[in-house]
């Protein structure tokens, strides 16, 4: 099977993995931090809002089953992408919504639905999602991992 990878932050990157499991076609999710400058950062590192990294959730996903616009459509549906540096009741920048992309065809894909976003009218305010190059993703601690199936609950987001 050939995979290809997206990364997303869209708040609590808890929330972010389980609505993205759902999706049929995604292989497979890691929680972590991107976007910043703290090399290996700790989740208490990312929480103290001085590394820069958002949290976010790494999705490998096979395009023969979902395509990468899909992942945005489900991405631009679990989070407010109007509110900067916050989601729901959590507040800093590694809370922020940012669509990493790892490709020219994957920003080509994310710049024009977040145009399309935009123009729907959907939201009063405007878009402040990040579109930024995926450098290197740091995978959060395991205890994070797959956190609502050790732990159960369902969404730490408020939509």
């Amino acid at each position: 099977m050939k995979t290809d990878t997206s990364t997303f932050a869209a708040g609590c990157f808890w929330g972010v993995q389980a609505e993205f499991d759902k999706v049929n076609g995604v292989v497979t999710t890691t929680v972590g931090y991107a976007g910043g400058h703290t090399k290996k950062p700790t989740y208490r590192d990312v929480c103290s809002d001085t590394t820069g990294h958002a949290e976010a959730v790494q999705v490998v996903f096979d395009p023969t089953v979902v395509t990468y616009e899909q992942l945005l459509d489900k991405f631009w549906s679990i989070h407010d992408p109007t509110t900067p540096n916050q989601q729901g009741p959590d507040f800093g920048s590694q809370y922020r919504s940012a669509i990493f992309y790892h490709s020219p065809a994957q920003q080509a894909a994310a710049l024009a639905s977040k145009a399309e976003l935009e123009k729907s009218g959907k939201y009063r305010r405007p878009v402040v999602t990040e579109i930024v190059p995926a450098v290197e993703f740091w995978p959060a601690e395991e205890y994070h991992q797959k956190y609502f199936q050790k732990h159960g609950g369902g969404t730490c987001h408020t939509r």
